[in-house]
């Protein structure tokens, strides 16, 4: 592992962490609240998006709540690196939408003894493992799985259940796209659309 010096020539000490869960969990929300914590501690920030997220906008992060945090669109994972500069943390959103790159460019920023904080979904919209999102909860340090509400019953939802009936993988949406449902209800409305 090799580890950088701060100006002071205290070593600087890198980490992953992801938070994931299904659409409409606070994913994004608890990302930017995480950024905003380091703003106050005076730690430079750095957030990366990909470049196919402009459902709210084409530049920032912005959370289905509305709150929204300065961002750089970018199209491959590699590119984090070029663009990253002298920071202390560099969080990542939508991190499903990368392709199994982002594994390789989080480990070396951290490795490089940067807090990484990666945010996506854990699944797709059929409930399987999505993008790169596996491994990158296998190496990280901090794993935080947050939940939406079932729209069905009101229970703790974890999977997110595309209304439409494409098969594409990547469907970029919203509330009438999509719905977050228990795993009761998601195995239920799977069985009625088919």
């Amino acid at each position: 592992m090799f580890l950088e010096k701060d100006i002071n020539g205290k070593v600087r000490k890198g980490w992953i962490e992801v938070i994931c869960g299904s659409m409409f969990s606070g994913k994004t929300e608890e990302l930017i609240r995480r950024l905003n914590r380091a703003r106050i501690a005076k730690q430079r920030v750095e957030i990366f998006k990909p470049i196919i997220d402009n459902r709210y906008s084409t530049e920032d992060v912005v959370s289905h709540n509305e709150t929204t945090i300065r961002s750089t669109p970018v199209d491959t994972a590699a590119n984090i690196i070029l663009l990253s500069g002298d920071v202390d943390v560099i969080a990542i959103d939508e991190a499903q939408f990368f392709d199994n790159t982002l594994l390789e460019v989080s480990n070396k920023l951290a490795n490089m003894g940067i807090r990484v904080i990666i945010a996506g979904l854990d699944m797709d919209f059929q409930g399987k493992p999505f993008g790169p999102m596996p491994m990158l909860m296998s190496v990280a340090e901090h794993v935080t799985k947050v939940h939406a509400i079932c729209m069905r019953c009101g229970s703790l939802a974890n999977f997110s259940h595309r209304l439409s009936t494409d098969e594409k993988l990547v469907v970029l949406g919203e509330k009438n796209e999509y719905e977050p449902l228990c795993r009761e209800c998601f195995h239920e409305a799977i069985k009625k659309q088919k």
